[in-house]
């Protein structure tokens, strides 16, 4: 399906591919990994052509349709659903073009495109994608100018899905979702008809949804079968080999060496010595394995232990309007070694419960007991927009440290990762990773009791996630961690709190129970749609009072109307299928028109029958 070979691109003078080569199979689930700044989101917009090769070439099929999210997120009167549909291009526009086409031949071929897209199925389509991201009935309906950044996020998210290209390219879909939405992301990708080529540093997501990973490393890209588990094991196989062939080599190496000087004076064994030098030349290096060190996450323990517990909340009620509270009857208690995650859908409060712990709100209601030297810091994804973009880490820690002297400050920086040139960098000119690292040491810079960490792997890749679960185990504080990351949640949480149906209460389970709780609500929620569908459209039962003259009208009249539409469908095709010429120059146009006459006769014979079960009552 994908096809891209010799690649090479530079941005801003730095080479991130090199005579890549890779082939992406048709229907294919392939996670694109690798550090930071490696390319891989310089890649997909060379795959969308925004960006020309230095060299090399990127193909797909002819007609091949490629698909990825809009970056600038959707923020018109439109509803959710009519901006969902609207991206479908092809869909919008053979709808449009069905309205007001008079050639039959023309519209027959719109007819049986629209057939063969399901267009009759498409707004219910829509609705069910924007409710596996979290949008209600009543959302739905709204205008997309009514919701925040975030949310428009996921209805751009949404458009993508339901366009159904032949190649999805997402980067990072997680990143605007809560747990919930992922988990339902997880098993729409698993379906999908299609070929996917996604960019995750989410470890769970692509050991669930993906079959291939692609990694790209140093400029070159290596496609791995299985998922992500199976790269990292398939990698450290392959490091292992290269390493003992290199030492192997190496052995080889100094015993013709030792040969050649012992020997490449002697007359008998001259000619000898020559060959080994001469085998010695062609004896190809084994490069050495060069890892990328990820740079410590580092978390200091609190000075002072406070007694447990901690916190304790009695029939706490908190929100944000006088009288309107968004939680309510919180009774719970928080201890010096807590590790508690959150789960619940966005918008059902965590953050305001983050917010209530961290003194940002105060109860309405009830009683909140915790002691006046509690500290607690904060870490919350939107504060990357906060940091000002003309300051530097340094000059953010010589606030903190003002009578320190210079080697102070930089060796507190140099254990948070951040170099002298990286130190000195403005913020506006650090990578998402950067920031988020200089947020995480300012949080955590005056040894607080307890750390709330509100989706602190956005911006992070695998290994520096992994360096994150290493520093939050380490810590011997409480930790309060919001995440829709699983592989964090089930590596640093030993507590699950649920915040649902206004509270905050202790979830009894793991994340497996939590996963199915998600998923059964959520097909519940699509049998009920079906179900109340079903019942709106279901005669009424015998027993029922008979309708009155007038709604048995309407009912006749819509279904004539119903059927008319597709007696003059029928009739297009019927003028078509005439032209004999038809059959012998597009033999596969006759055939689709066939079929589509077919299915058209099929449900003009079932409104039929429900026309005369109306009439006779």
């Amino acid at each position: 399906m994908l096809h891209i070979n010799g690649l090479t691109s530079r941005i801003g003078g730095r080479l991130l591919l090199e005579e890549a080569s890779v082939a992406v199979p048709d229907g294919h689930k392939v996670g694109i990994v690798g550090r930071n700044g490696a390319g891989k989101s310089t890649l997909f917009r060379l795959i969308l052509g925004e960006l020309p090769p230095e060299a090399g070439s990127i193909t797909l099929p002819r007609n091949a349709r490629i698909g990825t999210v809009a970056q600038e997120a959707p923020g018109g009167s439109e509803s959710l659903v009519a901006t969902v549909m609207a991206g479908d291009e092809e869909l919008s526009a053979l709808t449009a073009e069905a309205e007001t086409a008079t050639d039959p031949h023309r519209i027959a071929e719109i007819q049986t495109r629209l057939s063969d897209m399901d267009a009759h199925s498409a707004q219910a389509r829509a609705a069910t994608i924007l409710s596996g991201l979290g949008f209600s009935e009543e959302a739905q309906a709204g205008p997309c100018s009514a919701l925040s950044g975030g949310w428009r996020m996921r209805v751009a998210l949404a458009a993508a899905l339901f366009a159904r290209p032949d190649v999805l390219l997402l980067d990072e879909p997680t990143n605007y979702l809560d747990l919930e939405g992922t988990i339902w992301l997880k098993s729409f990708i698993r379906d999908y008809p299609h070929t996917i080529v996604l960019i995750s540093h989410d470890r769970d997501l692509l050991n669930e949804a993906v079959g291939d990973i692609l990694h790209l490393e140093r400029g070159k890209l290596t496609l791995y079968q299985g998922n992500y588990d199976s790269f990292e094991r398939q990698r450290r196989e392959k490091q292992a080999l290269t390493q003992k062939l290199r030492k192997k080599q190496e052995d080889q190496r100094q015993h013709m060496m030792a040969f050649v000087e012992r020997f490449r004076y002697k007359a008998s064994k001259a000619r000898q010595a020559q060959s080994r030098l001469k085998a010695l030349a062609k004896l190809e290096p084994i490069a050495e394995l060069v890892e990328d060190r990820v740079a410590p996450f580092f978390f200091p323990n609190p000075e002072k232990a406070i007694a447990p517990p901690i916190v304790k909340w009695d029939r706490v009620s908190v929100g944000y309007a006088e009288n309107r509270p968004i939680l309510k009857n919180i009774t719970l208690r928080l201890d010096p070694d807590d590790r508690i995650a959150l789960l619940g859908s966005n918008g059902n409060g965590k953050s305001t419960f983050a917010k209530l712990l961290c003194g940002k709100l105060q109860p309405m209601s009830g009683e909140m007991k915790a002691p006046a030297r509690l500290t607690v810091g904060y870490f919350a994804q939107h504060q990357l927009d906060e940091l000002s973009p003309e300051r530097t880490p340094y000059s953010y820690f010589s606030a903190l440290m003002p009578e320190e002297p210079e080697s102070k400050r930089r060796a507190r920086l140099g254990a948070y990762g951040f170099g002298a040139a990286l130190a000195d960098s403005r913020c506006d000119t650090l990578s998402g990773g950067e920031k988020a690292r200089l947020l995480f040491a300012l949080a955590a810079f005056h040894a607080p009791h307890v750390l709330v960490l509100d989706e602190p792997t956005n911006h992070l890749d695998v290994d520096s996630r992994e360096a994150l679960v290493m520093a939050i185990n380490d810590y011997e504080g409480a930790v309060i961690l919001i995440s829709h990351d699983r592989h964090i949640i089930e590596t640093c949480a030993d507590q699950l709190w649920l915040v649902s149906d206004g509270t905050v209460k202790p979830f009894d389970g793991d994340m497996d129970d939590y996963t199915r709780l998600v998923l059964e609500r959520a097909r519940e929620a699509r049998r009920g749609e079906r179900s109340t569908a079903a019942k709106a459209a279901a005669p009424a039962a015998r027993d029922a009072p008979r309708p009155s003259a007038s709604a048995t009208q309407k009912v006749l009249e819509k279904l004539d109307r119903k059927m008319e539409e597709i007696r003059g469908k029928i009739e297009i095709l019927d003028r078509a299928l005439s032209d004999h010429s038809l059959f012998t120059e597009e033999p596969r146009k006759a055939a689709d028109f066939t079929r589509l006459r077919t299915r058209l006769a099929e449900e003009l014979d079932a409104l039929e029958n429900q026309w005369l079960e109306a009439q006779l009552g």
